[in-house]
């Protein structure tokens, strides 16, 4: 069929959320499938997508027209509602013609948002008629207002509206559409709307309203809807469009439709032809301008400010006259620098982030010392933007601005996650609220998410949809394509599952759409005027103005976008370098720290490192023991290695530092280079300085060269390939064969690069971590502790650790606890705003209260002197059931059930003190501070199962102790079961649980009057009955004591009641170790192993005599492991005790105990053989 010029100027893309399933690189390769040259993009209300559509429209050779499918309003945008309801609002398509429409249209589409949502981003008339030039205007679908009269048979009114907009927009700018899917309310339009051409002689227009590509997405698009709308295809209400026709035709079956209709084809191609925006993308810089104070021009002013900080850091008195070769090193780097920073045009933005840091400084937020390769710079490093030396650990500025290739400089700052909104706020203030906001993000459909959401819409149970989904690998890049090929089991279950091919039936046009507007979680843009003037905006959920681009897209514009990161960490580290200064009277300088600190280092090696910033995931903690760290580049290195890619260069790592791989180089030259990384080229760094050696490319190409081997363009990698090989040989006499060789090993490595720099200002964390818990525990903890107030899943990790570290945790006092956690002398007081239903506010006036009239006496007193209306009866009871009034030596019980007792006392007294009576107590001239005698109505004390429940409930874990959680190791290394899993196991099956004995009754046999007994087997999470019958009584009978912690060996059984165990052993939990370790190994690593280690462990041995024979493993980096025998005298006691000694000497996991999986002891006790091996699978 011949192709007829035809031009789609009505069309959504995945930007309108949810309705549009047009992804814009498809729709650049439709267009040219289908022979057309220029194509527009009229998301919903919102320009959420013109940047990228644009960018890749002119990539791809075709002309994008740029608009907006708007909402107008019927009456005033800003009301709400008309007296009758609802005010209507009709569609209406707006084109860009010129620069002058594309500033109109981010205008009107902004202010839509920001001040006349409703429902919908709607505008009205007026702000069209202030807005309009540079516009033309389309009459849009059934709901634009034209078509919306003329299907009510009110052709006067049609014409009407068609004139007003006509005379809006001007003569030849508005447009009256014509579309025909198949609708027999869109015939009844479309005559109608030829009459109004013919009465107003307004031009005809015909466009197909596109949602998707092809025809055979109309189904898919139809689970698109399902998705918007939360409902199901099988819904006969759902939302859904008439036809399948609302897909890129092409022009000849556009000609088909409306051949007819004249212009109306034709005219599609004279728009376009007129539409010509230039975003001028690359091209503008819209930076905020920083005020120099007097009268200095920005590049002294910058320049002052840097010398400043040399001297600083330095020490440098005269860089224009190095004392030193060192000096003169420095004054290289910081002409060199101040040189590219000056042409390159970024002046002013080095002053702007000084300035916002230094204000930072300067109110006491805790700033990290950068990350990103921002951390290369001497001159930032010098205004104190960053904190890590650069010329120390040998980071590269053209890793962060490029001379050879200039992108605007991109600094990543974190600060205190509590006080970043202050800076951000600053910011504000400083460069206007209208010149910055937030950015936004889009949420997409995913691999895994589609197919969940497509699998709800289809009524696929969520089992199914979630089992497919655990098939795509876990990989941030991840799709469908990848994961059928990947994953032999997903291509087999889309095969073979019809449910599988349902889904993907849908999939394969839906993924990747996105879903959903979020906000940047540090994102910030500054501009140097107005934002409206040069992006959309729009409102996020909280209300705040955010931009309607992304992150990318407006660094493309020319915006200053900047990541104010929350680094939680960071307040930690003040927090306990606050509480280090007021317990221990040190005031700690944590850019000062020694970075050989031997404590350190022992306490990174040996893994200790739950809490350390980057380091306390087990993989790392292993590493940690692995490698053997020696100097501070070892931790840098690890951080970069410790990642999905590199991860496969570990182990020849860890060999070549352990010299178990002889170091071998391509080339003399890349020593120096790949030294300090035992010969693995290991940093993207290192590429760009093997260029620079090898090639005689500067730094500058060698980033070139970087990032071209990073996207793997063939053309531009075979052109960089021939520059490197002719350089390797005029540079260094370097034979074309080997420069070949260095080339392909340098790709290979580039591939898994990491930035340095980045790497390196995360290690300067790590080790300010690492430093604070190694020498200052107690206050490290407590604020780490604090970090996670209202966190019940990671609270009760940290108090474990605590508690292994030696470290007391005491329960809330209102006495004595504060908002937050913090140290009382070798432990740490529980923070009140961690106790559930307990907030802020409430324990601020209770420290308020406390500090101004002194301690509280009691309930009563507490009552008597604190708001009702701050702290209330919820939280009363909450502070009561978690023992923060234990220190009136009553029972929780009592003060439970005298609390509204209490409450009426005082309120009785405020009436009678409101009234002017006076109590006897006034007049014996009682303090306030001990206004009554505290004493409450008896109450029984709560039973300890309810006491510790509650503590579970309202603090994550059990502050008094449960009496089994000194028994926690025994229970969970020699149970073969959980007890809350019993009742998961087949009856008979026979097993090893442990718990609290309770409940004891000594019951006698019916016939021979035999003792037997019955108890409830206590757990942290419930109890089961245990029956033990005359044999297990007679023998084992004297370890059953009410509440002794015991080990029951058993079978289980299900009755009505539930889950039973019958007896066959029982062990008291203090001595199960002797009776069912078979074997103990204790794990070396051999990296850093010396005499000192190896006594350490005997003295341990000395100290825990037993039963068990102890192996030594000594574990080489390489992954070998080497089993030794010690001498026969060493047998251990394999207790808890003794593994926290080892593991405390040598490193977490360094002791492995080798458990008994036989359930009962002796051979003949019960079922213990046969049964044991048929059930072995279920009782372990």
């Amino acid at each position: 069929m011949k192709n007829v010029p035809f031009v789609h100027l009505h069309f959504h893309t995945e930007y309108s959320l949810l309705d549009g399933a047009c992804q814009i690189d498809r729709v650049m390769e439709t267009a040219h499938e289908l022979g057309m040259n220029s194509v527009a993009i009229t998301d919903h209300g919102t320009l959420y997508g013109v940047v990228d559509f644009y960018k890749k429209a002119k990539s791809s050779g075709i002309k994008p027209v740029l608009g907006c499918e708007t909402y107008v309003t019927a009456g005033s945008m800003l009301e709400r509602k008309s007296a009758t309801g609802r005010t209507p609002m009709h569609h209406l398509v707006l084109l860009a013609e010129n620069d002058a429409g594309y500033s109109n249209l981010i205008r009107l589409i902004s202010l839509a948002s920001l001040e006349g949502f409703y429902y919908k981003p709607r505008v009205d008339k007026e702000l069209l008629r202030k807005h309009s030039k540079g516009l033309i205007a389309l009459s849009s679908c059934l709901k634009g207002e034209v078509a919306s009269l003329c299907l009510a048979n009110d052709l006067d009114g049609a014409v009407r509206v068609a004139n007003e907009y006509s005379e809006i927009f001007g003569k030849n700018n508005f447009f009256l559409e014509v579309q025909d899917h198949g609708i027999p309310e869109q015939r009844i339009v479309n005559r109608g709307v030829l009459e109004v051409a013919k009465r107003t002689g307004l031009p005809l227009i015909a466009t197909n309203d596109v949602h998707y590509l092809k025809k055979e997405h109309a189904e898919a698009h139809e689970v698109l809807l399902c998705l918007q709308t939360q409902t199901v295809m099988t819904d006969p209400n759902r939302m859904k469009y008439s036809s399948d026709q609302f897909y890129m035709k092409s022009g000849a079956e556009m000609q088909e439709l409306f051949g007819d209709y004249p212009g109306a084809i034709e005219n599609t191609v004279a728009i376009a032809a007129r539409c010509n925006v230039d975003l001028r993308l690359d091209k503008d810089l819209h930076f905020p301008k920083f005020d120099i104070p007097g009268n200095l021009h920005e590049k002294q002013y910058l320049t002052q400010l840097a010398i400043d900080g040399l001297k600083q850091r330095y020490g440098v008195t005269n860089i224009e006259k190095p004392a030193n070769d060192e000096e003169r090193r420095i004054r290289d780097r910081f002409l060199f620098e101040m040189d590219v920073i000056e042409k390159t045009g970024f002046i002013n933005y080095f002053l702007v982030v000084w300035d916002f840091i230094r204000f930072a400084h300067e109110q006491n937020i805790p700033v990290g010392p950068g990350r990103g390769s921002g951390a290369g710079s001497i001159v930032a490093y010098a205004l104190g933007i960053t904190g890590i030396d650069p010329l120390r650990y040998n980071l590269i500025f053209e890793r962060f601005l490029n001379p050879e290739r200039v992108s605007p400089p991109d600094f990543d700052i974190d600060f205190c996650q509590v006080r970043r909104g202050e800076v951000i706020e600053y910011v504000r203030q400083k460069y206007g609220r209208d010149n910055v906001a937030q950015i936004i993000t889009f949420g997409t459909l995913g691999a895994k998410t589609v197919i969940r959401d497509i699998g709800r819409a289809l009524e696929i149970p969520l089992s199914e949809c979630d089992r497919l989904a655990k098939m795509i690998p876990e990989d941030p890049n991840m799709t469908l394509e990848k994961a059928l090929k990947a994953n032999p089991e997903f291509s087999e279950a889309v095969e073979k599952d019809p449910n599988a091919r349902r889904i993907m039936k849908y999939a394969t046009v839906l993924e990747g759409l996105p879903r959903n507007q979020g906000t940047h979680a540090a994102g910030v843009v500054i501009g140097e005027r107005p934002l409206i003037d040069i992006v959309p905006l729009t409102r996020d959920k909280d209300g705040q103005t955010i931009t309607q681009l992304e992150m990318k897209p407006l660094g493309l514009i020319g915006l200053l976008k900047m990541d104010f990161l929350g680094l939680k960490t960071l307040t930690v580290i003040q927090e306990a370098v606050e509480h280090i200064a007021r317990c221990k009277n040190v005031k700690l300088d944590m850019a000062a720290l020694p970075m050989d600190d031997a404590a350190t280092f022992e306490l990174l090696n040996r893994g200790d490192t739950v809490g350390v910033f980057q380091v306390e995931s087990k993989g790392m903690r292993d590493l940690l023991r692995r490698i053997g760290l020696t100097r501070f580049e070892d931790l840098i290195a690890m951080i970069a290695l410790f990642r999905p890619g590199p991860m496969k260069m570990l182990d020849d790592y860890v060999n070549r530092k352990h010299g178990k791989v002889k170091l071998a180089y391509d080339h003399p030259l890349l020593e120096p280079i790949l030294k300090e990384t035992h010969g693995v080229m290991l940093y993207q760094e290192q590429v760009q300085q093997a260029a620079n050696v090898l090639a005689g490319f500067s730094l500058g190409q060698g980033d070139v060269l970087r990032r071209a081997m990073g996207k793997k363009d063939p053309k531009e990698m075979a052109s960089m390939r021939d520059k490197f090989v002719q350089g390797c040989a005029k540079t260094n006499k370097i034979p074309a064969r080997i420069a070949e060789k260095i080339f392909d090993n340098i790709e290979k490595f580039a591939g898994y690069g990491f930035n340095k720099s980045h790497s390196a200002a995360y290690a300067v964390v790590s080790w300010q971590t690492a430093y604070l818990k190694a020498h200052y525990p107690v206050e490290f903890v407590s604020a780490l502790l604090s970090s996670e107030i209202g966190n019940t899943d990671k609270l009760p990790v940290l108090v474990a650790e605590a508690q292994e570290m030696g470290i007391e945790v005491l329960p809330p006092n209102v006495n004595d606890s504060d908002v937050r956690f913090k140290p009382v002398g070798n432990g740490i007081r529980y923070g009140m705003a961690g106790i559930k239903n307990v907030g802020v506010g409430a324990v601020e006036a209770i420290i308020r209260e406390r500090e101004a009239r002194g301690p509280f006496l009691g309930l009563v007193d507490f009552c008597l002197r604190i708001d009702s209306q701050l702290v209330n009866r919820k939280t009363l009871e909450s502070l009561i059931k978690c023992g923060a009034f234990d220190f009136t030596g009553m029972s929780r019980g009592r003060l439970s059930a005298g609390l509204d007792f209490a409450i009426n006392r005082a309120a009785e007294q405020h009436r009678d003190q409101q009234s002017g009576q006076t109590s006897l107590f006034d007049m014996l001239g009682t303090t306030a501070g001990s206004a009554s005698p505290d004493e409450l109505p008896p109450g029984d004390p709560w039973p300890e199962s309810d006491m510790l429940a509650a503590e579970r409930e309202l603090l994550g874990f059990y502050i008094s102790g449960h009496p089994l959680t000194a028994h926690e190791w025994a229970l969970t290394k020699f149970s073969l079961v959980e007890a809350k899993h019993l009742e998961t196991l087949e009856p008979g099956t026979v097993t090893r649980v442990g718990g609290l004995a309770t409940q004891l009754q000594k019951r006698f046999t019916k016939a021979k009057q035999e003792p037997f007994g019955v108890f409830r087997l206590e757990h942290l999470n419930g109890s089961v009955e245990v029956v033990a019958f005359p044999d297990t009584y007679r023998e084992f009978g004297v370890y059953l004591q009410e509440a002794a912690p015991v080990m029951v060996c058993g079978e289980v059984s299900k009755e009505e009641q539930g889950v039973r165990i019958k007896a066959y052993e029982v062990y008291p939990l203090k001595e199960v170790h002797r009776y069912f370790t078979e074997r103990i190994s204790v794990h070396l690593p051999a990296a850093g192993l010396d005499d000192g280690k190896l006594l350490k462990v005997k003295e341990i041995l000395g100290r825990h005599p037993g039963e068990t024979a102890v192996h030594i493993c000594l574990e080489f980096p390489t992954g070998e492991k080497v089993f030794v025998e010690t001498n026969r005298q060493y047998k251990a006691a394999a207790t808890e005790k003794f593994v926290r000694e080892i593991e405390h000497a040598i490193g977490e996991d360094s002791v492995y105990i080798g458990v008994c999986k036989r359930p009962c002891r002796k051979p003949n006790s019960g079922r213990n053989g046969k049964q044991w091996a048929a059930r072995r699978t279920q009782s372990g």
